[in-house]
């Protein structure tokens, strides 16, 4: 949160008010953050509106600027934007999906695909002096998956510093017989392939034990869990932005839990993913 300096601030057609906007003011007071309004309708003509939101925000002692747009669907909208204007966040507020989705939605589709860091934003409370929510996959020994969880609980440090929070962090383990219940683990019931990964995590961000929440059982059930129990403000995860095939049959966890969390949702990629998706979306 310290190094961001522009904002992409992603209006509905309908929701030029929306928490996104609301969200976005209170991080560019405290990061003192540039803001880029993005109002993404094909409809008609919103000058008006941008032009009377620019000026509120600048009279409230903001940097803004706006623009309408749509590049053919929503998503896409916003990720050319958000590569045209540099920006290090996109905010967005979360609409949830209906029950059936025989394709992908159009937040997850910019879970995958934009390279900058996505906030999904689900409620209006304030961040300060909350909970905020770590979750990571400490089992995966890939380094990418390392290099994920490292960055995700900086992140979710850096956040909980900045607003006098209180710093939690999840993991799952694969359960036997890859049982769909939560299990919850003490510390000393940890198997012995993760205990040094937890431990080297804590001394370093200096989690104490009751704020280490692990459970054997499915990360997409343990994550809203934990978040509810807590009533975390912001869940910060990560994805590798799996798309194509795989990405359709099997997706991925920031996804997966999106509509069941009932925290906003920071989802991080990895530099290295980031690079990539910025290749692919210049040579589309």
């Amino acid at each position: 949160m310290y190094d961001i300096g522009r904002l992409l601030v992603v209006l509905g057609g309908e929701q030029a008010h929306s928490l996104a906007l609301h969200r976005a003011r209170l991080i560019a007071k405290v990061t003192c953050a540039h803001m880029h309004l993005l109002l993404c309708d094909r409809s008609q003509d919103r000058t008006a509106l941008l032009t009377g939101l620019k000026a509120q925000l600048a009279d409230e002692g903001h940097s803004v600027s706006a623009e309408q747009a749509w590049e053919g669907s929503l998503h896409q909208t916003i990720i050319a934007v958000q590569q045209a204007e540099g920006c290090d966040l996109v905010i967005k507020q979360h609409l949830p999906d209906g029950p059936l989705k025989l394709l992908a939605p159009e937040d997850w589709k910019l879970l995958r695909y934009c390279p900058s860091a996505v906030l999904m934003v689900k409620h209006e409370r304030r961040w300060a002096e909350g909970v905020v929510l770590a979750a990571v996959d400490i089992g995966n020994p890939d380094s990418t998956h390392r290099e994920l969880q490292e960055q995700i609980i900086d992140q979710a440090f850096q956040i909980a510093e900045l607003a006098k929070g209180a710093l939690h962090v999840v993991s799952a383990h694969p359960a036997p017989a890859l049982a769909p219940n939560v299990a919850f683990q003490t510390p000393g019931e940890v198997p012995e392939l993760y205990r040094e990964r937890y431990a080297s995590l804590q001394e370093h961000f200096d989690i104490h034990d009751a704020a280490l929440h692990i459970a054997h059982g499915p990360a997409d059930a343990l994550i809203p869990l934990v978040a509810s129990q807590l009533q975390a403000v912001v869940t910060v995860i990560g994805t590798v932005a799996r798309h194509g095939i795989a990405g359709a049959l099997i997706g991925n966890t920031a996804e997966a839990v999106l509509d069941s969390l009932e925290s906003d949702v920071l989802v991080l990629k990895t530099e290295a993913i980031s690079g990539h998706l910025v290749e692919l979306l210049r040579g589309a």
